[in-house]
């Protein structure tokens, strides 16, 4: 078993870890064994732990939460999930504090060396750190050192057609927010307001397992090289938050970006013209994403089944007798290839029952002959 856990230091702030030995470990801590953060700060309380069966598990509850805010990480100590998510919303969203009820969650509390912790389940439906991890989910869209606002909004509005919000800013160059953005955008306006910023690439995928860099060059860096397509196959089947990294529109990601992904993304392109603007190559792999999610398809009309039989037999008795007068099945040898040749030919696209009667229509105003009278230019005699 492995365990995140967070520790109230004595300066008000919290220290946030995971270990496969939560009683030793909290033993380090209040002996200053444990060198670090917690060891200049006592007296410590261990006010929150939630156990996993794998320590990447562990380590992406644990690299969530630090960077919680203090009043979010204090709603998670409280078992309060209404105050987690509240917090968890731009301040411009937030609903008054005395409109929110106290929510908690099941939990259980254990003594570790005679100090009340509360252990988590991972049952919350809100947020909770431990929710979702042993499963799939939605990617992260990393823009590292994007340069134009336009292209940050054009890049939030190829992830909204396709059902991605997550977008994740690193160290854009004109700052955040961008007023630039938004026109752009065309009403992911969701987008850009959950948009986090982090200062590193290595920060703003801190809670991901599994990182894709988007790139045409490796950079001197040896690693496994995939299609939007097979990445987002991968996304779709394995478990933990994926992210996926596109570079500065001028020269695109650094060897230290690449160096952080799991695998390299690469879009099958022309190599005499290798050029993707940042928002065509978010929407790439935002589609093939979306390939296997369940988004809403345009509306499709029922199509007409094929008309009986008879009626297409019909239709070609039709046509076989027009054609039978002007020769068209000679030489007699070959009249039954030529009729089976025409009738494989008329079957071959369906036709419902009002195509086969528009057809039969058109065959029988050729018969009748012109109805039409001639104008002066159909009478007049061609001089050369």
């Amino acid at each position: 078993m492995f365990w995140a856990y967070m520790i109230r230091c004595g300066d008000g702030t919290f220290y946030t870890g995971h270990t496969d030995d939560l009683e030793m470990r909290w033993a380090q801590h209040l002996d200053g064994s444990f060198a670090g953060y917690t060891a200049s700060r006592h007296p410590l309380e261990l006010v929150w732990a939630a156990d996993f069966a794998t320590r990447e598990e562990a380590l992406a509850s644990e690299l969530r939460i630090k960077k919680w805010s203090q009043a979010k990480k204090v709603g998670l100590i409280e078992g309060d999930w209404n105050k987690v998510a509240h917090f968890a919303k731009p301040p411009s969203r937030r609903t008054s504090r005395q409109a929110i009820s106290t929510g908690s969650m099941s939990a259980r509390h254990e003594r570790v060396k005679g100090t009340a912790v509360r252990v988590e389940r991972g049952s919350s439906e809100v947020e909770n750190p431990s929710r979702d991890i042993g499963k799939p989910q939605k990617p992260a869209i990393v823009l590292v050192r994007p340069q134009l606002g336009e292209n940050i909004g054009n890049a939030a509005r190829a992830m909204r057609n396709f059902g991605l919000t997550e977008l994740r800013l690193v160290a854009p160059r004109d700052g955040w927010p961008n007023p630039d953005a938004g026109p752009s955008a065309a009403g992911a306006d969701d987008v850009l307001e959950r948009a986090q910023v982090f200062a590193t690439t290595a920060e703003a995928v801190a809670d991901c397992a599994h990182i894709y860099a988007t790139t045409v060059r490796k950079r001197g860096v040896t690693k496994p090289v995939v299609t939007p397509e097979e990445a987002a196959q991968a996304i779709h089947s394995q478990a933990g938050k994926s992210a996926v990294l596109f570079g500065p529109e001028r020269s695109g990601l650094e060897t230290e970006d690449v160096a952080l992904a799991r695998a390299i993304l690469t879009v099958p392109i022309d190599p005499e013209f290798g050029s993707l603007n940042l928002a065509q190559a978010v929407i790439l792999c935002a589609y093939e994403w979306s390939k296997g999610a369940e988004l809403e398809q345009p509306t499709q009309e029922d199509l007409l089944p094929p008309a009986p039989q008879a009626e297409l037999d019909d239709l070609i008795a039709h046509l076989e007798a027009m054609l039978q007068p002007k020769g068209y099945f000679l030489p007699a040898n070959r009249t039954e290839a030529t009729r089976r040749t025409l009738r494989t030919v008329l079957t071959k696209p369906g036709w419902n029952h009002l195509e086969i009667r528009t057809l039969r229509g058109v065959l029988s105003s050729l018969q009748r002959g012109d109805k039409v009278p001639k104008g002066p230019l159909d009478n007049a005699e061609s001089s050369d």
